[in-house]
């Protein structure tokens, strides 16, 4: 039984599609809050358009079983789809090996440190790089750049994006046969004009952002990567009822992990520290605590070595846990050199 179907009222059908609400399985997993906010309706409205919903997809169950299963997969399959899993390059290559190519599409990856390590340079960097031809290794998409603290940097984008040229134009001799009469024709302002900019000032409108997500990758299918900076800055602050901020922001995970999946792109979610009491002492570590740190496919943690800026695999279930250092220069993110200095962009 599909929505056309269901004993609802025409305006809510009509609200349900508006929203992106299409199959009885998107809603299989909502909350009566979630849809309320969604559809802009009461909570008691959208607890009876969810009980409906369940008893048409009891109906549609030989068993009359509350699941809805789509079929299963087996391992095999799944490990040929991990090996094929594409990648967006983080234009070190040290840093692209521990990775096991770079920042893989499917998968939400949180990256975290100190203030000033190269979050939102990296972040950056990945929105441009997303945008690399497929001739020349890239992904050739576009990218979603979700600015909670404002911090994106337009004149270092385009920095980062003339170096990107730059690399391509070089790199030239290196590509297959077919193609190695190609010029990079790209402009500057190209790169800029597929980087989709939204800056949210509230965990209201962050929250809001990440259900509007769905819709608007729909219509802009060309999208390979989502990126937030920073996940954690808006819900650091007057959040009392710390019950609330945890069932909030696992909410939000698990709609992020379900966009990576069904359109095939990378979450990037850039993440603050903070410190933390453990054995007498304080240490510094990810913000938003150790319930948070499962919400995320990989996690990593970047710090300084001395002068050196590194990056460590704190967690993923396919790659082991490394270090490999890197830098950020006049032209992005780069391989590390010897004598790495802690500089100031800009």
């Amino acid at each position: 039984m599909e929505l056309a179907r269901l004993p609802i009222s025409a305006s809510q059908r009509g609200k349900l599609i508006s929203a992106g609400y299409t199959s009885l399985s998107s809603l299989s997993s909502l909350s009566p809050s979630t849809l309320a906010q969604d559809l802009k309706i009461s909570d008691n409205e959208a607890l009876e358009i969810l009980r409906v919903v369940s008893q048409g997809s009891r109906l549609d169950k030989p068993d009359g079983s509350h699941a809805i299963v789509n079929g299963a997969q087996t391992a095999w399959d799944m490990l040929h789809e991990e090996e094929s899993l594409k990648c967006i390059t983080t234009s070190c290559v040290d840093l692209d090996d521990i990775l096991g190519g770079g920042i893989k599409c499917k998968e939400v990856t949180e990256i975290g440190g100190v203030p000033g390590i190269g979050k939102t340079q990296l972040g950056i960097q990945l929105a441009v790089n997303v945008q690399i031809p497929v001739n020349y290794g890239g992904l050739g998409g576009k990218a979603i750049y979700i600015d909670t603290e404002g911090s994106f940097m337009l004149e270092r984008s385009l920095q980062i994006a003339e170096a990107c040229i730059e690399d391509m134009s070089g790199n030239s001799d290196f590509l297959q046969k077919d193609f190695q009469s190609c010029q990079v024709k790209a402009q500057p302002k190209d790169f800029l004009q597929n980087i989709f900019y939204f800056r949210v000032c509230s965990y209201t409108e962050q929250i809001a952002m990440i259900n509007y997500l769905d819709k608007f990758i729909s219509e802009h299918k060309d999208v390979n990567v989502v990126i937030i900076d920073s996940v954690t800055f808006h819900f650091r602050q007057d959040f009392d009822d710390l019950a609330l901020r945890t069932r909030l922001l696992s909410g939000m995970a698990l709609k992020l992990m379900k966009l990576a999946k069904k359109f095939s792109l990378a979450v990037v979610l850039l993440n603050q520290v903070t410190t933390k009491h453990t054995e007498g002492s304080f240490q510094l570590t990810l913000a938003l605590g150790d319930s948070w740190s499962h919400s995320c496919t990989n996690r990593v943690i970047l710090y300084w070595n001395g002068d050196e800026r590194y990056a460590y695999i704190d967690k993923s279930p396919s790659l082991r846990s490394a270090s490999a250092p890197y830098s950020v220069t006049g032209k992005g993110i780069r391989t590390a050199t010897s004598k790495c200095k802690r500089i100031k962009i800009m």
